[in-house]
C-alpha cells in the first residue's frame, strides 16, 4: 500500500518525523503530507525513479501507522473487519489485506504479520503487527476501537520509524549492514539487531522491486539511515518517485485508486479475499462483495497506455462514443521506465478487456488510450531462497 506524493487535503498541524533534519541536510524538498513534513524529492523524480529500478532507494515512510493487536480472540475480531485469513497466518508471514466498511467499501489497505516469540517489540509471540496508511491511521484506529471487543489490545507504535529500501541491489546493501537478511523471501519477516537496537525487517515494499521495510526505534533512525546511504548502491529517494514506481508496478494508491466507495472486486483485488473467508463469509460487506465476485462488478480498475507524450492525470474523464462520461482516471503520469504516459482508471466492465481502445478527456482535450494488463513493469520479488 502507498500514498500520493502530494498532500491533497489536511487541516492537521504539520509534525516532524525522526529523519526530518536528516532529509533537509541532504537537500530533500520537504512538503506537507498526511500531517507531516516529508521529502518529495532530492535530485529529481526521474533520476530517483531510475536509480531505484537499477540500484537501491531509501524511502522514509515513518508517517505510516504501525499497530500491534493482541488479547483475547483478537484474530476472530480482526476477521470480522478484514477479508484475509488472519487465523491461518503463520509466524513471520505477511499478508496484504483490506479494512472494509459494512457496505463493502475499502476504509484502507494494509499489511499484517504474525509475530514469532523472537520479535523486536517485546511482546508475546502470536501478536499481529500491522502497517496502515499514514493519512488514514487515525480513522483506522477509530474503526478498530469501535468494532473490536474491549478484550483486544491495540498498541500504536508512535515512536517507531519505518524505512523502505527498494531496488535490485537492496539485498546486497542491506546484507552488509544486517547479515542474514538475504535469507528472507518475499512476504516474510524476522527480528534483527543493529548497534544494540531491535529491528523488525520484512522483505516487502510497494515499488514492484525486491526490497525491505525496516521498523526501528525513532532515536536510532538517523544513524541507521547513515549506515545504509554509506553503501554505494543506496541513495535517499522522495515520495514523488515512490508514487511513480508504484504506478508502474500497477499497485493501487489509497485515497485515489481505492476509497470507501470502491469494493475489492471493482479494484481488482480479489486475491485479498482468502479462500476460507470466501467460503465462510462473515467479514464486513461480505454479502455485497461475494455477490460481485460471482456476478462481476459494474466498474473495474484497469491499466492504460496513453498515446503520445502528454500525461493524463487523476480526475480525467473516460468517455463513450457520444462523449458521455462513463469512468474516471484515478492515477496517471509519465512512466520513467516505460517511457510512455500510463494511468489507472475505473471503466465499465464491458471496456475492461486488454486491447480495448478508450477515449479520455482532460481539460477539454481528448486523449486516446488502450487498456493493458498490469503491472506496466514486471515485479521482481524474490519468492524463493537461493
Amino acid at each position: 500500500m502507498s500514498e500520493a506524493a502530494e498532500d491533497t487535503a489536511t487541516d492537521l498541524p504539520i509534525e516532524t518525523l525522526p529523519l526530518d533534519a536528516w532529509h533537509r541536510a541532504r537537500g530533500g524538498r520537504m512538503v506537507p503530507f498526511a500531517g507531516y513534513a516529508m521529502p518529495v524529492q532530492y535530485e529529481g523524480i526521474m533520476a530517483e525513479h531510475l536509480w531505484t529500478r537499477e540500484h537501491a532507494g531509501l524511502f522514509d515512510v515513518s508517517h505510516m501507522g504501525q499497530l500491534l493487536f493482541s488479547g483475547v480472540d483478537f484474530d476472530a475480531g480482526l476477521e470480522k473487519l478484514l477479508p484475509g485469513d488472519v487465523k491461518g497466518l503463520g509466524e513471520g508471514r505477511m499478508r496484504y489485506s483490506l479494512l472494509l466498511s459494512e457496505e463493502g467499501g475499502i476504509h484502507d489497505d494494509l499489511m499484517m504479520t504474525r509475530l514469532p516469540a523472537d520479535n523486536a517489540f517485546e511482546i508475546e509471540g502470536g501478536t499481529i503487527y500491522m502497517v496502515v496508511n499514514g493519512a488514514t491511521k487515525w480513522d483506522d484506529l477509530g474503526v478498530f476501537r469501535e468494532f473490536l471487543p474491549d478484550e483486544v489490545t491495540i498498541n500504536h507504535l508512535e515512536d517507531q520509524a519505518l524505512l523502505a529500501l527498494q531496488g535490485p541491489e537492496a539485498v546486497t546493501a542491506l546484507a552488509r549492514v544486517l547479515p542474514g537478511v538475504e535469507t528472507l523471501v518475499f512476504m516474510t519477516a524476522a527480528a534483527f539487531e543493529w548497534n544494540g537496537n531491535p529491528l523488525w525487517v520484512s522483505r516487502s515494499g510497494y515499488t514492484g522491486e525486491d526490497g525491505y521495510e525496516i521498523s526501528l526505534p525513532g532515536e536510532a533512525a538517523e544513524a541507521f539511515a547513515d549506515a545504509l546511504t554509506a553503501q554505494p548502491e543506496v541513495k535517499p529517494i522522495g515520495l514523488g518517485a515512490r508514487d511513480s514506481l508504484r504506478l508502474e508496478a500497477g499497485l493501487p494508491l489509497y485515497g485515489h485508486d481505492l476509497d470507501p466507495e470502491t469494493t475489492p472486486v471493482a479494484a481488482d483485488l480479489g486475491f485479498a479475499l482468502s479462500k476460507r473467508r470466501r467460503e465462510e463469509g462473515g467479514f464486513a460487506g461480505a454479502e455485497r462483495i461475494l455477490a460481485e465476485r460471482e456476478q462481476g462488478s459494474a466498474m473495474k480498475r484497469v491499466g492504460l497506455i496513453v498515446e503520445g507524450r502528454q500525461p493524463v492525470r487523476e480526475g480525467a474523464a473516460v468517455v463513450d462514443a457520444s462523449g458521455a462520461e462513463v469512468g474516471k482516471v484515478t492515477s496517471g503520469g509519465f512512466a520513467p521506465s516505460v517511457q510512455k504516459p500510463i494511468a489507472m482508471a475505473y471503466v465499465p466492465s464491458a471496456l475492461a478487456a486488454a486491447g480495448t481502445k478508450i477515449t479520455l478527456v482532460q481539460r477539454g482535450k481528448q486523449h486516446s488510450a488502450e487498456v493493458v494488463a498490469m503491472p506496466f513493469v514486471p515485479h521482481r520479488y524474490v519468492r524463493k531462497g537461493a
